[in-house]
């Protein structure tokens, strides 16, 4: 796979998506990292990931700078031709995925890191960012949701279209951030020249008023003595809410110590005691879980993202924004029971290993990307197993079993109705209580699909009633032709009492890759075995008269023949029976 990441910084590049990238490299792909240049490239270059520059993209409002980005954006894609373009950010969230779907890249894919409006912003905030959120999730293939508020307001009001959109949480290396030894806390803090009397209060974040930092420095002005309050973060000039050098200057005579953006936060960890992100907006936070996977107690306002890290009263404390009385209420209770801070600590590094493991979103994320690419017909070998898990399929594999009963039963009638029309198809067997749908997958998405029902005539006429309008129009052209109305009325006419078997297998098909490994035979039996579990003794199946290839492979199932039979008139099928009882 060709997969390119877009931001707009290549901070973003390297502290949001890296792991991601690496997968890919790590799959023998080719990742792409795409943003503005800057000071991180080249420790981004140097782990085989190559960067290309998008000139005109910043974090500032500039729409000029911002059409310049577009256009540069077209142009590298129509140039790399990268399998996957997954977006992130607020800004390349929008304008990526659109200018990715038309540009022609197989899979479109985006990343909602925390949605640029909450529900306590004002009515056109919310409304312009929803809309725009719209318009953009209608040309990507896949949305991934990090926090689980977001989820749920995205899906409900279909700001995203559900079956396409999938809950990712996120995730920190919890190798890297772990809790820090004994010797090892006494050596950081002698290193920043901190006693071992003193309760550290530190905060990690860029140095903008949106991250809580006024009331932190409120806040600082009444804790006692003991407390040493610690920053680490970038300053960031170019954001309309910038902390300025008066306000710092303030906070540095209050005793606040800023040690700008290090590198080496992992250890830095090590010498707090507390962790605060006192934040008016986040998403799913970050810094938040790596302090937790360091096993250090958090405060943290009440807020969506900082909701899902902290689960107040076990790991942390969770106050109101704009609150420095609240936060400094908070920090003192914690400054003044360390017992209270290491029971949090504990809990804050189990809700970590539970809940924020980075390897499991890495995972979530690739599979999306090659989920999405199947949908487009293109099957990829990651590992040469003969033998895949078998699962029941699940609403979101819709798409992927529609193309792959186009591409591999192509002697039906059904696929020349188009993956569109397939897709209605299948989605309403999954609907259906009566429907037995079952997939085989490698590590990443399906590679085969067996799928049947209890009463096919029954899943036919809720298939008409509840989805045919959509199904026929998205077969509309192939549906003009008199020869195909008929062919389709026949199919639904179609319901084989004759053979006193309303039980049938109706389709089955493996990604050409993965043939040849008896995935169709296992998928067959465990199809059975469904059946049997449900009370049904006997399965149909029908099977095109000269397929002797699907033939034989029934018959290695179990299945015999019971006789020919004309779905469509002027071509024979044979007609095949599994019974139990023999």
């Amino acid at each position: 796979m060709r997969v390119a990441h877009l931001t707009t910084v290549d901070l973003s590049l390297r502290y949001l998506v890296l792991p991601q990238l690496r997968a890919i490299v790590d799959l023998d792909g080719e990742a792409i990292g795409i943003s503005a240049d800057g000071p991180y490239v080249a420790s981004i270059e140097a782990l085989g990931i190559r960067h290309i520059d998008l000139p005109g993209a910043t974090r500032s409002v500039d729409p000029k700078a911002d059409l310049n980005a577009m256009v540069s954006l077209w142009r590298i894609l129509r140039e790399e031709r990268p399998d996957v373009i997954h977006t992130h950010t607020p800004k390349p969230g929008i304008y990526g995925r659109i200018i990715g779907r038309l540009a022609g890249v197989p899979a479109v894919l985006n990343t909602v890191h925390g949605l640029y409006a909450t529900p306590d912003d004002p009515p056109v905030k919310r409304a312009i960012v929803y809309a725009l959120e719209a318009v953009a999730a209608r040309f990507s293939d896949t949305e991934l949701i990090q926090s689980a508020e977001d989820f749920t307001l995205l899906t409900d009001r279909r700001i995203t279209r559900p079956e396409r959109t999938v809950l990712l949480g996120n995730g920190v290396d919890l190798e890297r951030f772990a809790p820090v030894p004994p010797a090892e806390r006494k050596a950081v803090r002698r290193a920043l020249d901190i006693t071992d009397d003193r309760v550290v209060v530190g905060m990690v974040g860029r140095l903008v008023a949106e991250k809580g930092y006024n009331e932190l420095f409120e806040a600082a002005e009444q804790l006692d003595d003991r407390c040493l309050v610690v920053v680490i973060g970038p300053h960031e000039p170019e954001k309309g809410d910038a902390l300025d050098s008066a306000a710092v200057a303030r906070a540095e005579q209050n005793g606040v110590r800023f040690l700008g953006m290090r590198s080496d936060v992992d250890a830095l960890y090590g010498a707090m005691d507390i962790f605060v992100l006192p934040s008016y907006r986040e998403g799913f936070p970050r810094a938040a879980m790596e302090a937790a996977a360091s096993g250090i107690p958090i405060v943290a306002t009440d807020i969506r993202g900082c909701r899902e890290v902290v689960a107040h009263g076990e790991n942390g404390l969770l106050v109101p924004v704009r609150d420095g009385d609240a936060l400094a209420a908070a920090i003192t209770r914690l400054s003044d029971d360390a017992d209270l801070r290491t029971r949090m600590g504990e809990a804050g590094r189990a809700k970590a290993e539970r809940e924020f493991d980075e390897r499991t979103i890495v995972h979530t994320v690739v599979a999306a990307q090659v989920r999405a690419l199947r949908e487009k017909g293109r099957f990829e070998r990651f590992d040469d197993r003969n033998t895949f898990p078998i699962r029941p399929a699940e609403p979101r594999d819709a798409p992927v079993l529609a193309r792959l009963h186009a591409d591999g039963i192509d002697t039906g009638f059904l696929p020349r109705l188009g993956v569109g029309f397939l897709e209605h198809l299948y989605r309403q067997m999954l609907d259906s209580p009566e429907s037995v749908v079952l997939v085989a997958e490698d590590d990443y998405a399906p590679v085969g699909f067996v799928a049947g029902t209890t009463n096919v005539d029954a899943l036919y006429r809720a298939f008409v009633r509840r989805r045919g309008f959509r199904a026929a129009t998205a077969a509309s052209f192939r549906l003009a032709r008199p020869s195909t109305i008929r062919r389709a009325w026949e199919t639904y006419r179609y319901d084989g009492d004759h053979l006193d078997t309303p039980a049938e297998l109706l389709s089955m098909a493996v990604a050409d890759p993965f043939r040849g490994r008896g995935l169709g035979k296992a998928l067959g039996i465990a199809f059975l075995d469904a059946m049997t579990a449900r009370g049904v003794d006997r399965v149909k199946v029908v099977v095109g008269a000269d397929n002797e290839g699907a033939l034989a492979a029934y018959r290695s199932m179990g299945f015999i023949e019971a006789g020919t039979i004309e779905v469509h008139a002027g071509e024979p099928s044979v007609a095949m029976i599994w019974d139990q009882a023999s």
